[in-house]
């Protein structure tokens, strides 16, 4: 039977920028093999599967090699698709999800999740996660994924890392992040951000780093409403809001694709 499948670019309001996520609706949930199967076919950095759930939905995500506990470009993807292709009679919807309950609103034009915060703590030895990278650092933090802070966002830029290194590392992923500075003046901060352990070699824009970056330049720049750039090649644009112990992450996204997969 064909399942319905969509594209998203993420975090973009142009076709083809900020990170593109495959959404899949389904009616039931079938073997965990199927839905890593399907999404090493889709080849993107994640894919997510929907069921619904009374007025809700559950949602879960699947990098090409792996499942995951949380993803924000995928969620605002999936919102996207509820809002515009399943006929949702409102602007929020709650997914339900193994990090506990994320909604998405429009507001303003964009669509906004709310995520829990994960915040980073310091990390006693740094060496290997620096070896990896090439950089020296600030700061080295671990939550989720390691936190490494550079002196200025044309570092993250012109970073090259070792994919290899980095995948041996014992973590999820490594978000390097330094304050805007230069041609990036005009944002709080920039990111970049690497898992190639999970099939993803460099992420082109990633929500769920922001549960952890953003709480931490909040508390660096003495505000809680932010907004930043990811400097990979597709790029993307990201406003924040830290309140409490939850991050509102809004951004645009775009459809690109409508179609079905013959399994």
């Amino acid at each position: 039977m064909a399942l319905p499948v969509y594209v998203v670019d993420a975090f973009t309001q142009k076709a083809f920028k900020g990170n593109p996520a495959a959404v899949c609706p389904l009616e039931a949930w079938p073997s965990d093999h199927e839905l890593q199967a399907i999404a090493s076919e889709m080849a993107l950095s994640e894919t997510a599967f929907i069921v619904p759930r009374r007025r809700d939905y559950h949602i879960r995500w699947f990098t090409p090699t792996m499942e995951i506990d949380l993803c924000g470009h995928a969620t605002l993807a999936a919102a996207l698709v509820v809002f515009d292709e399943l006929g949702a009679p409102k602007d929020q919807i709650v997914f339900h999800s193994q990090s506990g309950p994320l909604s998405v609103a429009r507001e303003n034009g964009r669509l906004v999740l709310d995520f829990p915060e994960r915040i980073a703590r310091p990390i006693a030895s740094s060496g290997p996660v620096l070896a990896a990278l090439g950089v020296a650092a600030t700061e080295v933090l671990q939550a989720r994924d390691t936190v490494v802070v550079v002196k200025s966002a044309e570092i993250v830029r012109t970073l090259q890392p070792n994919f290899e290194a980095i995948a041996a590392l014992p973590t999820f992923a490594v978000a390097v992040t330094a304050p805007g500075t230069g041609h990036d003046s005009d944002v709080d901060y920039v990111l970049r951000f690497f898992s190639p352990g999970s099939g993803i070699p460099e992420d082109p824009v990633t929500g769920s780093a922001h549960c952890s970056l953003a709480p931490y330049w909040a508390k660096v720049l003495g505000r809680t409403t932010l907004r930043a750039r990811q400097v990979s090649k597709r790029g993307g644009e990201i406003w924040l809001e830290h309140v409490h112990d939850r991050v509102r992450i809004a951004g645009h996204a775009v459809m690109t694709l409508r179609g079905s997969l013959l399994p």
